[in-house]
Order: C-alpha cells, then structure tokens, then sequence
C-alpha cells in the first residue's frame, strides 16, 4: 500500500495488529475512532491493567502499547524509524500507511502480550 492520510484505513490495520491479541484480553472499547483493550488483572488501585488502543486524533492515528512501559528493554531492538514514531514512553503515532513499521509494530506487540502472558497478566 501507498501513503494515506486516511486515517480511518490507518485505524483499520493498526486495530487487526492489537486485535489480534484480543481473546486474552478484556475489550473496553470498540468505536469507529477507539480500539481499547485492558488485561483481566485488578490492580491495587482498583483499576483494571491497561494493554493497548487506537485511537483517531485530529492529526494522528496513535497506537499505545502498555507493555513496553513496563519492559522498556522491548524497544531495544527498535528501528530508528519506529522510534521516530514514538511519543512518550509507549504510544507510536501514524499519518500514513507503513507497512514495513506495522509489521514491526506486530511483533513488539506480540513479543508484548508474551510478556504480559508470562507474567500471568492474560486470560487463559
């Protein structure tokens, strides 16, 4: 695929990226502009785990991933393009169709919920 600013197709194929995941994790979200997903764990602030979303802002299509919050190691392997694309500490922003970076996207994620699943953060 070419370069887009059609952020609705942008949404569209990160949202398969992180839905992919979804079976062991709990939906909180599902719109035409928010992906949203938290894991089943509870956490002491009585606040469900936050796992990734999409989401379509004004300018941007984002895509937060939790767990390279909690495993910064994870973005080690990082390419300097995908970095670029950083904003903050887990939240990766897109104005265009990428596919070599979504596929690279793909794996963090997976690598990500192998994580989370390791740590008994997922739903069997």
């Amino acid at each position: 695929m070419g370069k887009t600013t059609d952020f609705g197709a942008i949404f569209e194929r990160l949202k398969a990226i992180l839905a992919v995941h979804a079976p062991g994790l709990v939906v909180k979200a599902d719109t035409a502009d928010t992906y949203y997903l938290d894991t089943a764990i509870i956490q002491k602030n009585k606040t469900p785990l936050f796992f990734g979303a999409v989401q379509i802002k004004k300018n941007y299509v984002s895509y937060h991933l939790f767990p390279v919050y909690v495993y910064p190691e994870l973005l080690g392997g990082i390419s300097p393009d995908l970095r670029r694309r950083m904003q903050g500490k887990s939240c990766f922003n897109f104005v265009s169709l990428d596919e070599p970076l979504f596929g690279e996207l793909a794996q963090l994620t997976a690598v990500g919920a192998e994580r989370f699943a390791a740590q008994g953060f997922l739903k069997a």
